[in-house]
């Protein structure tokens, strides 16, 4: 290709159509997939929160949960389909209905929240490497940790807390450069050993006294009153939460879904969430309730229910335990990280800068900026409400969503134009207004006005869960009726 051609051209390597050789992930990569979007310390914190903390009837939160779950495979097959079919990535897609230029600006702010939440995963990610390190020192020599180099803090970590967040950084780095292939078996070999790990967990508990911890769990299960109208407002607030639990997936789940090889697989390995959420929220509650029932019996513990993990490893007296429940924090924290966070983030930098950026290069831009996050999140961004930025630019989601559903199936009838797709040509049908589709802006950009408020004004913010839903539906809705022919 002519240097004069290149420059009316957008192909990337990385962002073409997949070989169909490649398409080889079925039902059962995607149940692992989501599996590794459940298995994190957060969504263990969520689910267990939502059973023994509020206080909510157990069939109100269970079929909350698998309401949430069904609204997430519903969406998650609509924006899936697509790249499926055509084997794109989600930002390439963007182009079909933002146009060219506003496909590359506007998929940027999917890497500005990826390559934040990133940064902000890998620092708690280092902490379980950092307890590591300690338990290491420790069982090597005690009075180490006395010393002074030790005692000597810079941006609010001493010298084991900084070789932690080298060593998360240069960990994620080394495993997540290596290709999809490779990234696929992160994600079963992540999925199967954290599973693995809970039911190790839950067996030690289980067996630690069967009839004790058997019925601790019984008693955290309230059944009663299912069907009181009082009971639907908490059903809606746990499907929400649930839903927006994984509404961060959803926008750019087609950067996974591209290498499904077929929509059957598709359809199937989406409807596995489900039976994620009912396996994982069953280990996860019986170990909570058991190791809560258990720490009850020494009047020196805590009166509240421990939730997180890491508060529940910090109250054991087990070595052993300590350290396999750090790794499995590690396995889990670092794939979550890659799926949620860094691929979607490469991808969005790429489509920004296709003619000078590799999947490696984006990466290692990737890890600069998560390492750069990381290292000011406990003593500047943390402090500065910076969570609250990024939640702004996360209400973008749902319109980019809504506008890429509207156009797909309502606006372009399901077809996608490979050539054009990746022309700079101003006769191409995505160069739209010198790069930009006015329409599909003004209808993003609206979606974002009514997502953001729910966030921003007060006497909305009780619609905070819904923001997602909302922006997306006003974006699609809008989009629609100035697009349609």
């Amino acid at each position: 290709m002519s240097p004069q051609n290149l420059k009316k051209n957008l192909t990337n390597w990385d962002l073409v159509s997949v070989n169909p050789n490649e398409k080889n992930w079925d039902w059962k990569v995607l149940f692992c997939f989501w599996g590794v979007n459940i298995q994190s310390v957060i969504g263990f914190s969520l689910i267990t929160s939502l059973y023994l903390i509020y206080n909510l009837n157990s069939f109100v939160v269970f079929f909350g949960t698998i309401l949430g779950a069904i609204l997430v495979y519903f969406f998650s097959n609509w924006i899936g389909k697509p790249s499926q079919k055509n084997g794109l990535p989600f930002v390439v897609l963007l182009r079909s209905s933002l146009g060219i230029t506003g496909a590359k600006y506007f998929g940027l702010i999917r890497f500005l929240v990826g390559v934040f939440l990133f940064g902000i995963q890998t620092y708690f990610l280092s902490k379980a490497f950092s307890y590591l390190i300690r338990i290491a020192i420790f069982s090597f020599e005690p009075t180490i940790l006395d010393q002074q180099i030790f005692l000597i803090f810079f941006l609010g970590m001493n010298l084991i807390d900084w070789v932690a967040i080298i060593t998360a950084i240069i960990f994620q780095g080394f495993l997540f450069s290596n290709g999809m292939n490779f990234n696929k078996k992160i994600i079963i070999y992540s999925a199967i050993s954290v599973y693995l790990g809970l039911l190790l967990f839950f067996l030690s508990v289980l067996l630690n006294d069967v009839k004790f911890t058997s019925k601790a769990f019984i008693d955290v299960l309230n059944f009663e009153n299912f069907l009181d109208k009082n009971n639907f407002g908490p059903l809606i607030t746990v499907t929400s939460t649930i839903f927006a639990y994984f509404s961060i997936v959803i926008l750019s789940f087609g950067d996974f879904s591209r290498y499904v090889k077929d929509d059957s697989e598709l359809k199937k390995g989406n409807l596995s969430l489900i039976l994620n959420l009912i396996i994982f929220s069953f280990f996860a509650l019986f170990i909570v309730s058991g190791m809560d029932a258990y720490f009850k019996e020494d009047p020196e513990n805590l009166a509240r229910i421990l939730t997180n993990p890491t508060d529940i490893i910090g109250k054991l007296n087990n070595l052993l335990v300590t350290i396999l429940a750090l790794i499995f924090i590690i396995i889990a924290s670092a794939s979550t990280n890659l799926i949620v966070n860094f691929i979607p983030s490469q991808y969005t930098l790429i489509n920004f800068l296709p003619f000078s950026l590799s999947i490696k290069s984006a990466g290692l831009i990737t890890l600069v900026f998560g390492f750069v996050i990381g290292i000011f999140w406990l003593t500047y961004l943390s402090q500065v409400g910076a969570l609250s930025f990024i939640d702004t630019f996360g209400c973008f989601l749902g319109p980019l969503f809504g506008v890429m559903i509207s156009d797909f199936y309502y606006v372009q009838k399901e077809k996608i134009n490979n050539k054009d797709i990746y022309s700079l040509e101003n006769s191409g049908i995505y160069y739209y207004s010198g790069g930009w589709h006015i329409k599909a802006i003004y209808s993003v950009t609206l979606g974002f006005v009514f997502s953001a408020s729910t966030i921003w004004n007060v006497n909305l913010m009780f619609l905070q869960s819904f923001s997602w839903i909302i922006g997306a539906f006003v974006a699609a809705l809008t989009y629609y009726l100035l697009a349609k022919k």
